[in-house]
């Protein structure tokens, strides 16, 4: 948080977290939200129901902002050339950037409050936006410091895995080992060469290797789904979403 000091307003909901992560965030804003955890979509939209600024940055909790990020942004809010923009988002796997094994994705983070809401999916929620807007994109990156340690990654990996084959088990998508195996399989493939992820060296081959890993867990929990998957928001220990509004 401490990247977005610039804020007018500095909003984060927490959902049990069981370290002093509450303290931490009281050290930046008086606007720390405890709820209870029903997926990412209806975070963001409880957060932002707490913005009073014309303009909402939407950062996750292992996201961070640079200087050149800083002053793209204030400059496009007061350009006021657009109602929304979109921002690559480039991830640092410990303290180096991947340059190739993922690339940057750009997604709608920066926007006007007026008539924006958040889908209410578990996860990979969207922002809607009113019709007719205009979306514009920046250059600048957000930092995404996605993985903190192995042990770090393999619950996350553990975690999304658990997201991902709840909805697709809904959908009525039960997989096969065969189908298993092979996505694994591409997902190495696309990550560590079709994205050049070897480029980056080591760290590349390790996330490759997660990022298969993940894919695999997500099938063989699709076919046999377990308790984990059936109580989802009940066992699943989430870090806080923040919401920072301009």
């Amino acid at each position: 948080m401490g990247s977005v000091r610039w804020a007018d307003q500095i909003i984060v909901l927490d959902s049990g977290s069981m370290d002093n992560t509450v303290a931490i965030a009281k050290e930046y804003t008086n606007e720390v939200y405890q709820t209870d955890w029903q997926g990412y979509g209806v975070q963001k939209e409880r957060a932002l129901s707490y913005a009073t600024s014309d303009w909402v940055l939407n950062l996750d909790a292992d996201e961070a902002v640079d200087e050149d990020l800083k002053q793209e942004l204030l400059t496009a809010i007061k350009s006021n050339q657009a109602d929304a923009y979109r921002i690559p988002i480039r991830m640092e796997f410990y303290g180096k950037t991947m340059q190739h094994s993922s690339s940057p994705k750009r997604h709608i983070r920066l926007f006007k409050r007026d008539g924006a809401h958040y889908s209410l999916d578990i996860v990979h929620e969207k922002i809607i936006l009113p019709p007719h807007v205009r979306i514009h994109q920046l250059s600048c990156p957000i930092r995404h410091q996605s993985f903190r340690d192995v042990s770090h990654a393999l619950y996350k990996m553990n975690r999304y895995s658990s997201y991902t084959a709840k909805i697709r088990l809904e959908n009525k998508k039960t997989g096969s080992i065969t189908k298993t195996l092979l996505g694994s399989i591409w997902m190495f493939i696309r990550c560590y060469f079709l994205q050049r992820g070897f480029l980056d060296g080591r760290e590349g081959l390790v996330l490759a290797l997660f990022n298969a890993q993940g894919t695999l867990a997500r099938g063989l929990k699709q076919l046999y789904p377990d308790k984990e998957i059936q109580y989802l928001p009940q066992v699943m220990e989430e870090k806080p979403c923040s919401k920072h509004s301009n």
